[in-house]
């Protein structure tokens, strides 16, 4: 399924149930973060071994995905309401962290662009 149908699936579900009025951008992004930190939640208290093993427990799993989902549907109704088309989106958003991030310089590297060269990087005239 692609993003313009779920996000009218999601429109539909909403607008059957009249929720738009309380759909006001502040509102979303709210709703978006706290459904972000739902997701969050379940990693609380968690070991690396615990959460690897989410995978193979279908209770954490059901609860990961439902988190996700959630955060997804908020996404798309912030999306939706600020004219935002998401896939034109990432692909920007990719092409400006390619920029940022060129492989030869980032590769297996999680050091942020803003902080300067990696240590093996010679220092720039």
């Amino acid at each position: 399924m692609s993003l313009p149908a779920l996000t009218t699936e999601v429109l539909a579900f909403r607008d059957q149930r009249n929720w738009a009025q309380f759909h006001s951008l502040r509102n979303l992004i709210v709703s978006l973060n706290l459904e972000a930190s739902e997701l969050l939640e379940l990693t609380q208290w968690k070991s690396d071994a615990e959460m690897a093993a989410m995978s193979t427990s279908s209770a954490a799993q059901e609860a990961l995905r439902d988190e996700c989902a959630d955060v997804l549907i908020y996404l798309l109704l912030i999306a939706e309401h600020a004219g935002i088309d998401l896939e034109q989106a990432a692909r920007a958003k990719l092409s400006k962290n390619a920029a940022k991030y060129p492989v030869e310089r980032s590769y297996g590297s999680s050091r942020k662009y803003s902080h300067g060269p990696v240590a093996e990087d010679p220092p720039q005239p």
